[in-house]
C-alpha cells in the first residue's frame, strides 16, 4: 500500500545511509571531495530552502529534500556515470518502500539530471536539487589530507572562506556569493572548473523563473 514517506524517514533509512557513506569512502580512496552524510544533508537542506523561499507547496519541498539527501549513493557503485546509478538506486529503494509512484519518478528524475555531463534541470525538484548540489563549495569538504597534493578542485574548496546561496524574490535573482582565498585558488581557477556548473545553475534557475548571478570577491563572474 502507498503511503507518504518523508525526508526525517529517508535520513534514518539504514540501506540508504550505508550507500551515502560507503560511496563516500570510495571516492575517498580515489582523492575526491567529500560527499558523505554531510554533503547530502545540506544539499537537502538548501534544496528544500530554496524552493521554500520561492513559495512552493510542503510536498514538493519534500521531494526536492528526498532528491538532495538520495542524489549520490550511485557512488557506492562507481563514480563514473553516478548520476544514472543513484536514481536507478533511488526508483528501488523508494518504490520498496511504498512510495507513491509518481513521487519516486519525480525524484529518481531529478536526482539522474544532476549531473553537468549528462543532464539538466527539467522541472522545479533538479533546478533545486542542482542549484544545491552545485553551490556546495566549502573548505572541510576536502578529504585529502596533504595540501602539497591537492588537485583543483581540493584548492578551489579548501580556498573557499564563504558561501552564500540567497533568493531575492523581487528582483528575481538566485544569487551565490562566494569569498575565495586568492593565495589558495584564483577566481580564474574557480571558473576553470565550475564553468560547466555554473551554466546548469543558469538553466536551474531558469527553469523556476529565476536569474542565476555569481559574484565572487565581490566581483559579477555571471
Amino acid at each position: 500500500m502507498e503511503m507518504t514517506i518523508t525526508y526525517q524517514q529517508i535520513r534514518q533509512n539504514e540501506e540508504i545511509n550505508l550507500l551515502i557513506e560507503n560511496g563516500n569512502r570510495v571516492l575517498n580512496m580515489l582523492g575526491y571531495t567529500e560527499h558523505s552524510r554531510k554533503h547530502a544533508s545540506k544539499v537537502a537542506e538548501t534544496a528544500g530552502r530554496i524552493l521554500n523561499d520561492l513559495g512552493y507547496e510542503t510536498h514538493t519541498i519534500e521531494l526536492s529534500k528526498i532528491a538532495g539527501y538520495m542524489h549520490d549513493i550511485g557512488n557506492s557503485i562507481n563514480r563514473n556515470d553516478h548520476a544514472h546509478t543513484s536514481a536507478i538506486l533511488a526508483y528501488q529503494i523508494l518504490k520498496d518502500i511504498g512510495m507513491p509512484l509518481n513521487d519516486v519518478l519525480t525524484i529518481s528524475t531529478a536526482i539522474g539530471h544532476h549531473d553537468e555531463s549528462t543532464g539538466t534541470a527539467i522541472d522545479v525538484v533538479s533546478a533545486a536539487l542542482i542549484l544545491a548540489d552545485k553551490t556546495d563549495v566549502r573548505r572541510n569538504r576536502v578529504q585529502n589530507p596533504n595540501p602539497a597534493n591537492f588537485d583543483i578542485h581540493d584548492r578551489v574548496n579548501y580556498a573557499a572562506l564563504s558561501q552564500k546561496l540567497a533568493v531575492n524574490r523581487d528582483k528575481k535573482i538566485i544569487e551565490m556569493s562566494l569569498e575565495l582565498d586568492d593565495s589558495i585558488c584564483s577566481v580564474m581557477d574557480y571558473f576553470e572548473i565550475f564553468l560547466k556548473r555554473m551554466i546548469m545553475c543558469r538553466r536551474a534557475a531558469e527553469v523556476l523563473g529565476y536569474r542565476f548571478k555569481l559574484t565572487a570577491n565581490g566581483s559579477k563572474l555571471c
